[in-house]
């Protein structure tokens, strides 16, 4: 499961730069602003809050059986966003 942790280190670098941009740029309320500007946006926000649904019904279990407390990602998930579920897989112990 080692791939798993490189995959998100490659995903989470550049990501956390884009992020930061975004911060720097519109500011947190401004992102969410962004999502409400027109359908379209509105519609990608929508399908991004589905999908951290679904990455948490795989989190919280996985988090679980590894003996690792699962709420401060969940939380963390709501605030953050994907960089939470990132941060989960780079921290984690390897499995094999």
């Amino acid at each position: 499961m080692e791939y798993r942790r490189t995959l998100a280190w490659v995903l989470l670098i550049p990501f956390l730069a884009l992020t930061a941009y975004a911060l720097y740029d519109v500011g947190y309320m401004g992102i969410f602003g962004a999502a409400v500007i027109n359908s379209g946006s509105l519609q990608i926000f929508v399908d991004l809050a589905i999908a951290l649904v679904l990455v948490l019904t795989w989190l919280v279990p996985e988090a679980k059986a590894a003996g690792r407390n699962p709420w401060p990602w969940v939380v963390a998930t709501l605030f953050l966003g994907v960089i939470s579920p990132l941060l989960y897989l780079v921290t984690g112990k390897s499995r094999g």
